[in-house]
């Protein structure tokens, strides 16, 4: 009787040590991704391409470091596992608000307020901002990439004109075109310079000169990161500049918290009211995988004669950011 034959063997894979190389590879590249722009947010910089593209999604950064803790340990590698938890600190740590702005001032109530901010992305979202104004009834509202072909005759429509006769609707694109929509009497009061139309205008609430500043800066995309800069330092300037009246700038900052140029912003002593409210890390963008994944982009400030009471994001159809609604109250 013959004996069954012996199954050929199979290949071999690469030895342990080569796998270790290559595991400990991994690992420090990972580590790299995650610490630089971690090192660009504790140096409070922005940095270069892809630094404000990668701290814009910060949190999310804690996955990388944490495989590379993963592998480093696997491995044995010391370094490696003492520079993956150095990391995951790091990420950590950064999760907390940025605290900024003065304390909210605890005068008599003037006014109570409802504001809403929506980007419209080249007005596709126009059919759903008008059903947020009928169901929200906003009493200021800051619109981005209102298009002259859709959203511009939306907001002349008689019944949107009867809820807002006084507006401010600006620019010429798709993408350039903002509104600034009010049910308390206005004037225009000129605008931020950048690309993108970005109006102002003094509104008279209840005997009271409020500030209204629509927010739309170019995003920092690769090779625009310098002019992204540029156009939150010209709304930081007007911030800095904006004297005792209390002051409400809303829109699509195209930066988060973890953004230097957004924190400078902040440091004029503005509130974010989000932030303030214990949403500081709600994402905004993009719509598609917010809000479980995104950044937080689009913001509500406020100084400190503005209380901010309640905040919440909205899904508009048409649109790549979800829109906010920020409820706050006038102090005297």
């Amino acid at each position: 009787m013959k004996g069954t034959a012996p199954a050929p063997p199979g290949p071999e894979g690469p030895p342990p040590r080569v796998r270790r190389k290559a595991a400990r590879w991994a690992a420090g590249l990972l580590l790299v991704l995650v610490s630089a722009p971690l090192l660009c947010r504790a140096c409070d910089v922005d940095g270069v391409t892809p630094m404000p593209q990668l701290l814009a999604f910060l949190p999310w950064l804690i996955a990388p470091a944490g495989a590379a803790l993963v592998l480093a340990a696997g491995t044995r590698w010391v370094a490696g596992c003492a520079w993956g938890l150095a990391a995951v600190l790091g990420v950590l740590f950064f999760l907390s608000p940025y605290e900024a702005g003065g304390a909210t001032s605890a005068g008599p109530e003037v006014a109570r307020l409802r504001i809403l901010t929506a980007n419209l992305e080249f007005g596709g979202a126009t059919p759903g901002l008008l059903k947020v104004l009928r169901r929200e009834r906003p009493d200021l509202v800051s619109v981005q990439e209102c298009s002259p072909e859709e959203c511009a005759p939306a907001l002349d429509d008689p019944q949107v004109r009867a809820a807002y006769p006084y507006r401010v609707v600006v620019g010429g694109g798709k993408a350039q075109g903002s509104a600034l929509l009010s049910r308390f009497p206005l004037e225009p009061d000129g605008s931020v310079r950048g690309t993108l139309a970005m109006p102002r205008a003094l509104v008279r609430v209840a005997g009271t000169r409020l500030l209204f500043q629509v927010v739309h800066p170019m995003p920092p995309v690769a090779g625009g990161v310098e002019l992204w800069r540029t156009e939150l330092g010209r709304i930081r300037a007007m911030s800095a500049a904006r004297g005792e009246a209390p002051t409400v700038i809303a829109g699509d900052f195209n930066a988060s918290q973890d953004h230097a140029a957004f924190r400078a912003l902040l440091d004029t002593g503005v509130h974010d009211s989000a932030a303030a409210l214990g949403h500081s890390r709600t994402p905004t963008w993009p719509s598609l995988t917010a809000p479980p994944l995104g950044a937080q982009i689009d913001h509500v400030l406020l100084t400190p004669s503005l209380e901010p009471r309640h905040a919440r994001f909205l899904d508009l159809a048409g649109t790549d950011h979800r829109g906010l609604v920020v409820d706050a109250v006038l102090h005297g």
